[in-house]
C-alpha cells in the first residue's frame, strides 16, 4: 500500500542517518510490516533490490538479532521475520549500539585515563575524565532503566519534564 511504501522508504532514510545501510533498513521495515514471513526472493522482488544485497542485508539484520529465520510448511526456502514489538526492537537496537559503541568508548577512555602522564595538559586530562564519567553514568542509567517494567517506563515518558519537580 502507499502507507507501507512511505514507511519503508522513510525507515530506509532514517537507517542511513543512523549509520545503517539503506537497503538493510528498508528490508527491516518490510519484514516489520509483513503479516507473514517472507523469503529472500519475495523481499528482493518487493523492494526491487538485488538478491545478493538482500542476502547480505539479512545477515546483518540477523547479527543485530532483529530478524530470524523461520520455515514455511511445503517450502524448502528460508523465510525471514522481524520482531514485531517495537519496544523489543528498540531494546535490541539500543543493546547492540551500547555493545558496539559505548562499551568500547568506555574501555578506551579508561585506558587513556590510566595513561595520562605529566606531559598531558591538565585540561585534556579533565576532559577525558569528564567524558568517562559521563559515559559511565549514562551506561549505569541505561542498565537500570533496562529492567524497569514497560508500564512504568511509559508513565515516566509521559511525565516528561514534570519528573524534574519530583526529583528536585
Amino acid at each position: 500500500t502507499e502507507a507501507m511504501q512511505q514507511f519503508i522508504l522513510h525507515w530506509g532514510e532514517m537507517g542511513s542517518r543512523w549509520g545503517v545501510n539503506r537497503s538493510v533498513a528498508q528490508i527491516h521495515a518490510l519484514l516489520f510490516l509483513a503479516e507473514e514471513p517472507l523469503s529472500a526472493e519475495e523481499i528482493a522482488d518487493t523492494l526491487s533490490v538485488a538478491r545478493s544485497n538482500v542476502s547480505n542485508s539479512l545477515k546483518e539484520l540477523q547479527n543485530w538479532e532483529l530478524v530470524t529465520i523461520t520455515h514455511v510448511l511445503g517450502d524448502r526456502r528460508d523465510h525471514f521475520e522481524a520482531k514485531k514489538d517495537i519496544w523489543e526492537v528498540l531494546t535490541v537496537v539500543l543493546d547492540g549500539r551500547k555493545r558496539r559503541e559505548i562499551d568500547p568508548a568506555i574501555n578506551i577512555l579508561e585506558q587513556c585515563s590510566k595513561n595520562l602522564d605529566d606531559g598531558t595538559p591538565s585540561e585534556v586530562g579533565q576532559r577525558i575524565h569528564s567524558m568517562l564519567e559521563f559515559l559511565n553514568e549514562a551506561n549505569q542509567w541505561y542498565e537500570q532503566t533496562r529492567h524497569i517494567p514497560r508500564a512504568t517506563l511509559l508513565k515516566l515518558m509521559r511525565m516528561g519534564a514534570k519528573i524534574s519537580k519530583v526529583v528536585a
